[in-house]
């Protein structure tokens, strides 16, 4: 008989936060894992502890057989730079002080699910050295490239200390899960690290995003229209002003019945409700705000076509954005203005789709446009497309299981 695995899953945001590190975590509970989970106290992305949560309430939980003790930190408050930067540093330094109660349990894996910043898993770093316990991290935004294609830092010496404290962390960790090639050859050119110790694997979607869920309240208010939706984060990231400069051009071909629906929030959200205001584009944007992961489907089933972008980076077009993955399973039409793998993806492999470069506008516009033209059996076959690719390729045990097998064996 085996003996049930321990894991030790260290990510500033989980549970009620929606972030894939949820799901991850209920995997491990399914393939009869004992799970135990350092996180933050709930404030992404509003800023604001979610409710129920205090730095006195909940910091001790049990949710789905997982064990969660959550680490002091400094909400986000108004997600200025500098808030976010207080909240970045706050987690990671008040981490150290659970270091000492973790060196008192014995754990056979150690995940770190590393977001912003990678500063997130120094504790797990420092118990897996001290208890000789692996380390594995699963990388979703690499350091300083993720920061430095968000902050336009010009300090040459800030540059580098954080580029050697990025460094530093990757060093000092066993193995690696990454979301594309060119993810790993900058991972083993860090650390030195050999190629079998650094696993290519995309992010795995919820099952939930597989399913088509008629919600007749949605239906009623969105019917009359095309519609054109975004869900997920809003930040400098997503290049929202080529949504809005592309709403535009369709617009002043006076294509109108188009609702461009936003559901989701995050740093850049009230500087893109005050953009749509000054642009005059308030009659065919809805903002939904953000939705648990449960109602997602009920807009995904309401669209005519999925839509999303990314700013320039050499990082960004290195992977697969889980947003797109969300889509492909949601079995819908996608347009995108995105540079890299997504692009042979979509275009080619799947054939669901069109996407353009990125941040260009009236490419982004003319794709939306070959959409909004199809009839809706051309539509349909585009979204059965996506959905049969995402079962042979890119279903959650699928991914998950090479995932489990990478810790373990």
């Amino acid at each position: 008989m085996h003996s049930v695995k321990k894991i030790l899953i260290i990510c500033q945001h989980f549970w009620p936060e929606a972030f894939r590190i949820n799901d991850t975590a209920n995997f491990f509970i399914e393939k009869k894992c004992d799970v135990d989970v350092l996180c933050g106290i709930p404030n992404y992305p509003s800023g604001k502890f979610t409710k129920g949560y205090s730095y006195f309430k909940n910091r001790k939980q049990i949710h789905k057989g997982i064990s969660i003790r959550r680490v002091f930190e400094i909400p986000r408050g108004n997600n200025t730079n500098f808030r976010i930067f207080i909240n970045y540093l706050s987690f990671p330094i008040a981490s150290l002080l659970h270091v000492p109660r973790l060196l008192t349990k014995k754990y056979d894996k150690i995940f770190l699910y590393s977001l912003s910043p990678v500063m997130m898993s120094i504790s797990g770093i420092i118990v897996g050295k001290i208890k000789k316990t692996e380390t594995v991290m699963y990388v979703l935004d690499l350091w300083p490239e993720n920061l430095f294609s968000v902050l336009d830092i010009k300090n040459k010496l800030m540059r580098k200390t954080i580029t050697r404290i990025s460094h530093w962390h990757y060093k000092n960790v066993d193995k690696f899960i990454v979301l594309s090639e060119q993810m790993k050859e900058k991972i083993i050119t860090i650390t030195g690290k050999a190629s079998s110790s650094v696993l290519v694997l995309p992010q795995a979607c919820e099952k939930i995003y597989e399913r088509d869920i008629v919600d007749k309240v949605l239906t009623k208010r969105f019917s009359k229209r095309f519609n054109v939706l975004f869900t997920g984060n809003i930040s400098p990231a997503q290049s929202f002003t080529t949504i809005i400069d592309a709403a535009k051009i369709l617009k002043s071909r006076k294509v109108k019945d188009i609702n461009w629906i936003i559901v989701g929030s995050g740093m850049s959200i009230n500087w893109l409700v005050a953009e749509i205001t000054k642009n005059n584009l308030n009659d065919c944007f809805f903002f939904e705000g953000q939705k648990p992961i449960s109602d997602i489907p009920k807009y995904t089933t309401i669209a005519d076509v999925l839509v999303g972008c990314l700013t320039k980076s050499e990082l960004l077009e290195a992977t697969i954005p889980a947003k797109v993955m969300s889509y492909i399973a949601a079995g819908r039409p996608i347009v995108l203005a995105m540079d890299g793998e997504v692009q042979d993806l979509i275009n080619n492999k799947i054939k669901s789709g069109f996407v353009g470069p990125t941040e260009d506008a009236p490419t982004l516009a003319n794709n939306i446009y070959k959409v909004y033209m199809m009839n809706k059996k051309q539509r349909n076959n585009l979204g059965l497309k996506s959905r049969k690719y995402h079962f042979k390729y890119f279903e959650r045990n699928i991914i998950m299981g090479k995932l489990h097998n990478f810790l373990f064996n």
